[in-house]
């Protein structure tokens, strides 16, 4: 949608791994927010790590005139909504170098057409959130509904009136990504479960931790970074359904050091330095243990999913506050890390309905909001980063390992196969996120352990 500008106015673990800088072309430009021309009331370019704080800025100083915003990575613009032409508004978001939109649909109505879909039409396989670009909340439906389910649906969207909500339909299946960061393995119920480790945080008691998805904290307690070995972790605190998915998770050994880096394979990794917001048309990153990296952008923010419960047959687990991408994600994959090109931590794995072989949505806990919750802080003092490669497409073979990898290589997603191994993998060669060769105990799609909500203290 083109925009209306309205006239002047080093752990046992590392954090997560990467694939696809190169290919991708993701190197965004390092401007910091300067003119275009001469005009102070032009637009200005801006790093996307620095638009969620002029935004919030804006969103707090103009209150309702506000309807969202989003990122035009084209022209590295922040693109404010604004609700009719009122010329002091349009001032101000133009003095702080955004462009000023003109939409229909104010903050308060799109929230309150959310309410209505949450009271009216909580069905498992849907899930809502604003998109800023249209102005409209994007509802999405996954293969199960049909029938009256999608009658049921549709009727409560046009309730809405016209231009508040949209449908459209998603071949896959919306479910959690349990199974693929660097894998994390745990038995629980007799089988085993696979995660992907998210980044290396420090509890509020100082103690060296890791966040990833809540529904894996909830499907078990104590976590290896081997297929069948020993524990190395234990979960402190998991949340899932209900505000979010995410859990905080203690490495059993004071003294290990966990450094605040991303795994990119091939001996490289990524320093991830401050954990930040997200914002709609941003590009990102997510690494996962099945699926290795993939690329994409924001395409909506505090996301309602609608998850089919796997504990009971005719319920659904929401979760809510989520952030919605196009970046491809399998089983295995859930806890994984979604991180920007720069180094900044933007959410974790939590499920979505599509694969990395025909796309779809998946979707993301906010980081932020996660660290808020469980009273972490990202990182630790010894985080020793190291720098980037430079993409070879050319390169042949993958291996997204775990912390200790000191190799170097290229990070290429067009390579040939890939093996997302446990910690300690020192082998070289390109990452290939479109692979899948990565060993691991018997997938889940689900959590199959708890469908309640509310933070969940698993301390013993």
């Amino acid at each position: 949608m083109s925009h209306k500008r309205i006239p002047k106015r080093k752990a046992a673990l590392a954090a997560g791994s990467v694939a696809a800088l190169g290919a991708a072309a993701l190197l965004l430009p390092h401007a910091n927010a300067s003119p275009t021309n001469a005009d102070d009331a032009a637009p200005k370019t801006f790093k996307a790590a620095d638009v969620a704080d002029v935004a919030s800025q804006l969103a707090s100083q103009l209150g309702d005139a506000v309807a969202g915003s989003y990122y035009d990575a084209s022209k590295q613009q922040l693109v404010v909504n604004v609700v009719g032409n009122n010329s002091n508004v349009v001032n101000q978001i133009e003095k702080a170098g955004a462009v000023a939109n003109e939409v229909k649909n104010s903050t308060s109505t799109l929230q309150a057409a959310a309410k209505t879909l949450k009271r009216d039409a909580t069905i498992p396989g849907t899930a809502w959130a604003v998109d800023p670009k249209t102005n409209e909340i994007q509802v999405t439906a996954d293969s199960t509904v049909t029938g009256a389910k999608w009658n049921k649906l549709t009727s409560t969207v046009d309730s809405l009136g016209s231009g508040v909500a949209g449908v459209k339909k998603s071949a896959g299946t919306f479910k959690t990504f349990v199974s693929g960061g660097d894998a994390i393995f745990a038995q629980a119920n007799g089988g085993g479960v696979r995660c992907s480790l998210g980044f290396n945080v420090t509890a509020s008691d100082g103690s060296p931790a890791f966040l990833t998805a809540g529904h894996c904290g909830v499907a078990a307690a104590q976590w290896s970074d081997s297929q069948n070995g020993q524990p190395i972790a234990t979960v402190d605190q998991a949340n899932f359904p209900g505000a979010g998915d995410f859990s905080l998770v203690k490495y059993d050994d004071p003294n290990t050091q966990a450094p605040s880096e991303v795994n990119v394979g091939n001996g490289q990794t990524v320093q991830i330095t401050q954990a930040a917001d997200a914002t709609v048309g941003q590009k990102v990153l997510r690494m996962g243990s099945t699926t290795g990296l993939h690329d994409g952008s924001v395409t909506g923010l505090d996301a309602t999913v609608n998850f089919q419960s796997e504990t009971d047959p005719n319920g659904v687990d929401t979760v809510t506050g989520l952030i919605q991408t196009d970046v491809c994600a399998e089983a295995g994959d859930s806890g994984g890390s979604l991180f920007t090109q720069d180094g900044s931590a933007i959410g974790l794995t939590s499920g979505g309905s599509g694969d990395c072989t025909v796309g779809g949505e998946t979707f993301f806990q906010p980081v932020t909001t996660a660290l808020a919750a469980v009273g972490a802080t990202l990182g630790a003092g010894d985080a020793g980063a190291g720098a980037a490669g430079t993409a070879d497409p050319s390169a042949t073979a993958s291996d997204p390992a775990g912390a200790g990898d000191q190799s170097g290589g290229a990070v290429d997603p067009s390579a040939g196969a890939s093996d997302a191994a446990g910690a300690g993998d020192q082998g070289g060669g390109a990452v290939d996120p479109s692979a899948s060769d990565a060993a691991g105990a018997g997938d889940q799609s689900g959590t199959g352990m708890d469908d309640g909500s509310g933070l969940v203290n698993t301390t013993p």
